[in-house]
């Protein structure tokens, strides 16, 4: 992987770390738990429940894929950066560029 690759993927990262914090502080104004005080209809409530959850999922999922980025963000400086953890084959740079945080080859993925 040449140098402006790293750079590049460095970059999105770090945008796609922006990205994600700001999702999570909306879906963690979204996630909390409905109120059963609210004047509101039964199957208002049920709904208000169910995006809760949807909310709560997506919340878990943006934290773990903001971890993950900063790990691959932490190890982009390595050697070992883009060299598959399975196969120790090259992580394709096209691959990296969609997901910085991958540490298996397409092949190994699947």
């Amino acid at each position: 992987m040449t140098p402006e690759q790293r750079r590049e993927i460095k970059t999105r990262i770090e945008k796609r770390m922006q990205e994600l914090r700001i999702t999570i502080a909306q879906l963690e104004e979204t996630s909390r738990p409905v109120s059963l005080d609210q004047p509101i209809g039964r199957l208002s409530r049920m709904d208000s429940m169910a995006n809760q959850a949807i909310s709560g999922q997506r919340l878990s999922d943006s934290k773990r894929t903001l971890m993950r980025l900063e790990r691959a963000l932490d190890r982009i400086d390595d050697d070992s950066f883009g060299i598959c953890a399975e196969c120790g084959e090259d992580i394709a740079p096209g691959r990296l560029l969609i997901m910085p945080e991958a540490t298996l080859c397409v092949d190994c993925a699947e």
